[in-house]
């Protein structure tokens, strides 16, 4: 199915708590056809984002529009953006079925859609049952089916895969995926780094209310990721007194290789193959998406703190 596209876009969105910034000036587009990532640590101001633009926080200043209309402007918005923000709630007295015949009554949305969403995300057997008996991962799934309910052109996701196990983890994946390739807009945070690395096409990352990186996912892990080459050799000496000729940066690696840091596989290749040492294994290793985003977000609290160091000094 062909979902109706929306593009959804940020204007300097900007939130205050009396003297806390936790939102300043956020601006990004989220475009149809593609899964993004949303990433910060604890504090960064994803959730109060996301919440300005869902129209429950009024922002200080900025905005957020879907297809260039405000979420509280929408004529349909159950059909035009869906999220799940937490799981848990739900009157744990109500079953699955009737929130879901709840929220669709209230949002003007086909009864005929509950249970399909339903069975959608796996709860047609337990449809019946109060939602206070379900486990953290079936309260995840029913909230992804809320979202879902209105059949959206945008789906936006907090912290979608809590409490799922390994194979809910890859239904979901997979949800978000699928929803991407119909021409929906996904957007979805989570602290799985390596799940966002497998997911997400683009990315968003924040810290401290600002705005560190919003670009393709190879784009983020080429610009900030570190690149090493590993090599093996039977002739361990040899390759070392190699490398150490050929003015490599190189620290060995356990099992009995060499990390070399600086150069291509090619180039190591050509040091090996000239001084006639047959490798028993090259290649590249990179950064994790973890590595990088620890990286990304460590640099810009240790810069800040320097910010704030020099101002208490420069105070008279």
């Amino acid at each position: 199915m062909r979902a109706t596209q929306v593009s959804v876009q940020a204007h300097d969105l900007t939130k205050h708590y009396g003297t806390v910034v936790a939102v300043d000036a956020l601006s990004f587009t989220l475009r149809p056809g593609v899964v993004t990532g949303f990433l910060g640590p604890n504090g960064a101001g994803k959730s109060t984002t996301l919440r300005m633009m869902l129209g429950l926080d009024r922002p200080t200043h900025g905005s957020a529009t879907f297809g260039g209309v405000r979420v509280d402007e929408l004529s349909d918005p159950m059909h035009t953006v869906g999220a799940l923000l937490d799981a848990r709630a739900v009157h744990p007295q109500r079953s699955a079925h009737d929130h879901l015949l709840a929220v669709a009554h209230a949002g003007r949305v086909p009864r005929s859609r509950v249970n399909d969403v339903l069975e959608q995300v796996g709860l047609g057997a337990v449809a019946s049952r109060p939602v206070g008996g379900f486990s953290l991962g079936m309260q995840q799934r029913l909230g992804i089916a809320t979202a879902l309910l209105g059949d959206p052109a945008v789906t936006i996701f907090d912290e979608p895969l809590n409490g799922l196990d390994p194979d809910g983890i890859l239904w979901a994946r997979t949800l978000m995926r699928d929803l991407a390739a119909q021409g929906r807009t996904v957007l979805f945070s989570s602290h799985l780094m390596s799940e966002m690395e497998l997911t997400a096409d683009h990315l968003l990352v924040i810290n401290k209310g600002r705005l560190l990186a919003d670009a393709p996912l190879g784009e983020v892990m080429d610009a900030y990721s570190t690149r090493r080459v590993l090599v093996r050799s039977e002739k361990r000496d040899a390759l070392r007194a190699a490398l150490a000729d050929a003015g490599c940066v190189f620290v060995e690696r356990d099992g009995g290789g060499f990390e070399v840091v600086g150069s291509s596989p090619e180039a190591v290749g050509r040091i090996a193959a000239h001084e006639r040492i047959e490798l028993s294994h090259l290649s590249v290793e990179r950064d994790t998406l973890e590595q990088i985003f620890l990286a990304m977000t460590r640099d810009v609290q240790g810069e800040q703190a320097r910010e704030m160091s020099a101002e208490r000094v420069a105070v008279p």
